[in-house]
């Protein structure tokens, strides 16, 4: 064979590839895949929970992420049930609370901006019809602004 030979590829050469893993199998996998990474990240997410506990003792925070990692179906279920009632509240408490409050102060500066701006507005438009004077419109300026 010369090397020219080998460099010939037929123009419309079929190619068959045969897989022995099923289209049903390649669901399969990645349903499992994703169903570790969910238990995963829910025992981690449980023993985060049980760290950040400031109701428990150090004991019962060991106690709990023993049985959590030694035994964990029993474990994640077993805190679920014991302390999930107030999780919610706890999140809610601890995320919520802080940008709740943010967002207030935020539109009530928002509010306040505003309304200063229309009385000022107010204001000038008053002073230039001539219904005010000069020294009653910089001190309702100086009212408005502090």
């Amino acid at each position: 064979m010369t090397r020219k030979d080998l460099c010939i590829v037929a123009p419309f050469a079929e190619v068959s590839i045969t897989v022995g893993y099923p289209l049903l199998d390649v669901f399969l996998t990645i349903f499992w895949f994703f169903a570790w990474s969910l238990w995963i990240f829910l025992v981690v997410w449980t023993i985060m929970l049980i760290f950040r506990r400031r109701d428990l003792s150090g004991w019962a925070k060991a106690a709990w992420v023993a049985l959590v990692i030694f035994l964990p179906l029993i474990g994640v279920l077993a805190y679920l049930v014991a302390r999930g009632g107030h999780l919610a509240d706890e999140q809610v408490n601890e995320y919520g609370a802080p940008q709740d409050e943010g967002y207030r102060r935020y539109s009530r500066s928002e509010k306040q901006g505003r309304h200063s701006a229309d009385e000022l507005t107010k204001l000038a438009d008053l002073r230039d019809r001539g219904v005010i004077t000069d020294e009653e419109f910089q001190r309702g300026k100086l009212q408005l602004l502090n």
